[in-house]
């Protein structure tokens, strides 16, 4: 659990950078291993997966509150996702509307 908590500070304080499993583990001071077992067990997640969805969710609350001259290509890219069509594929997966309908039901509230 306290490795757990040590990778969850440490991507969320470094969401903006590319953050690989290595340097996560140099972070936290465990294995590979022992870092993928520790987001399965309590997560279900794997690490990066875990980070993909913390970044997702950075996207949106952006979006939604966000300054509203920033395009969805400019949030996504701040976030680290740089291939648009799979960031709008997951982006919809998790949140059931695209990056762009977010905006869109920002600007009309």
């Amino acid at each position: 659990r306290r490795i757990l908590l040590r990778a969850r500070d440490y991507m969320a304080a470094h969401a903006h950078e590319p953050v690989s499993v290595p340097q996560l583990c140099a972070a936290v001071g465990a294995s590979r291993r022992t870092l993928q077992y520790a987001f399965e067990d309590a997560l279900g997640l794997s690490p990066i997966h875990y980070l993909r969805l913390m970044r997702l969710n950075r996207v949106h609350i952006e979006l939604l509150r966000g300054p509203a001259d920033d395009t969805v290509g400019d949030v996504a890219a701040r976030w680290g996702f740089w291939h648009l069509p799979r960031f709008a594929a997951e982006y919809r997966t998790l949140f059931g509307e695209l990056p762009s309908q977010t905006r869109k039901r920002r600007a009309g509230a």
